[in-house]
């Protein structure tokens, strides 16, 4: 691999095996250092010389990590684009200078890193640092990891390859861990505070309540109980779609049955039958999905219709190709409520999205899409040209054999 540094200076070539190693220790009869061999997934026919090849031209500022080289005498030698623009130190400034000067590093106790590791120094079994977070001057963190190379097992540090991170990713990810720990703990403390209520007071003071009242706590309670159970298989759900781990189970599904179905229940729930509009279309394609996770989606879509929108909820069901062109089944659901800023429109499937009135985790959406992603579907939003939020998801219809 042909190491260029940025700025225009270029890494020589690594030592031959009989290069005089540093403070004139010989290398005969040292046991070659196993990081120089070829690993096994090279061993086959011109393997290793067709990888040398695709190689030949990869340049530092490729990479998408920072790299900083150091030689055999601690000089720095390659410090590419991302090194730079992770540290805030140009490549000018850096080439040539000692590491320890061009590349200042401590870590979060105030120590000088480059003296307590002392990688040129020390015991010669090391082979390197594991990644860590540490400080350049200012306060900039950043991610380090070292490899020490060796021309020979115990021999002296000929490179010192360092690879640099930036902290973002990694500080997003642990807000959005930190988010989910806080809404998790806010959404179980209310309905877990009524069950404890309730029923220590149902415990003590069992004899001083008619029927009626125990009737309506136990009624709380139990509603209570399912709200933290949905809570938790949202949470399953999207451990499972953060994983690639959801499973779909697919058998023959329809759709316009499972519409009927969570509208039929609406109304049963006191809802006017005005407030909806079922549009089926006469023939539309057997669809095999998974029937439980179609029936969440349709359920989660619905609700914020119901709930959050205004007006005539309006849903159709229709064949239409998906994004590959095959055939597949759309369906669209449409309220007449103020709809969705076009300002958050992207982030309407995001983590924790809640509109201005919304309510709950904010997870609702982010499951939907997982499910039907899953499916190999897509779904979109929109504004209805009469206004309000519109859903539209659509699922590729698929042959059996392929999808069971």
């Amino acid at each position: 691999m042909d190491v260029t540094a940025s700025g225009g200076r270029a890494y020589g070539a690594a030592r031959g095996a009989g290069a005089a190693p540093r403070n004139g220790v010989e290398g005969a009869g040292e046991e070659p250092d196993e990081s120089c061999t070829e690993p096994p997934w090279l061993s086959g026919p011109g393997a290793a010389a067709a990888l040398r090849r695709s190689l030949a031209g990869l340049h530092p500022d490729d990479l998408p990590d920072g790299l900083v080289i150091a030689d055999d005498a601690g000089l720095v030698v390659c410090f590419n684009a991302a090194a730079v623009r992770i540290t805030g130190i140009s490549a000018g400034d850096a080439i040539g200078q000692p590491i320890e000067r061009a590349l200042p590093l401590e870590d979060m106790e105030g120590c000088r890193w480059w003296a307590s590791t002392d990688p040129y120094g020390g015991i010669a079994i090391r082979s390197g640092q594991p990644e860590r977070n540490l400080l350049l001057p200012g306060g900039r963190e950043v991610l380090v990891s070292a490899r020490y190379v060796r021309p020979w097992r115990l021999g002296p540090v000929e490179r010192l390859v360092v690879t640099l991170r930036g902290t973002e990713a990694r500080r997003r990810t642990e807000r959005s861990h930190a988010e989910l720990i806080a809404t998790v703990a806010h959404e179980l403390r209310s309905p877990l505070t009524s069950v404890k209520g309730f029923t220590a007071t149902l415990l003590a003071k069992w004899q001083r309540f008619t029927d009626d009242q125990k009737r309506l706590m136990l009624e709380t309670v139990h509603a209570d109980a399912n709200r933290v159970t949905r809570l938790i298989a949202e949470l399953l759900d999207i451990s499972r779609i953060d994983s690639g781990r959801l499973e779909v189970r697919r058998q023959p599904v329809r759709l316009e049955q499972a519409v009927r179905r969570h509208v039929d229940g609406y109304l049963a729930a006191g809802e006017r039958a005005e407030r909806f509009s079922v549009h089926i279309s006469e023939e539309l394609p057997a669809l095999w999905a998974d029937p439980d996770k179609i029936d969440q989606v349709l359920g989660n879509l619905l609700e914020n219709a119901v709930r959050h929108g205004e007006g005539t909820v309006t849903i159709e069901v229709a064949s239409a190709p998906n994004r590959s062109q095959e055939e597949g089944t759309a369906v669209t659901v449409r309220d007449e409520g103020p709809g969705i800023p076009e300002e958050s429109m992207s982030r309407v499937f995001t983590r924790f999205w809640r509109g201005s009135k919304r309510g709950g985790t904010g997870l609702g959406l982010y499951i939907v899409k997982g499910i039907v992603e899953a499916h190999g579907g897509t779904i979109t939003v929109g504004r209805p040209p009469a206004g309000g939020a519109e859903f539209r998801f659509t699922l590729p219809v698929g042959a059996p054999a392929v999808l069971a």
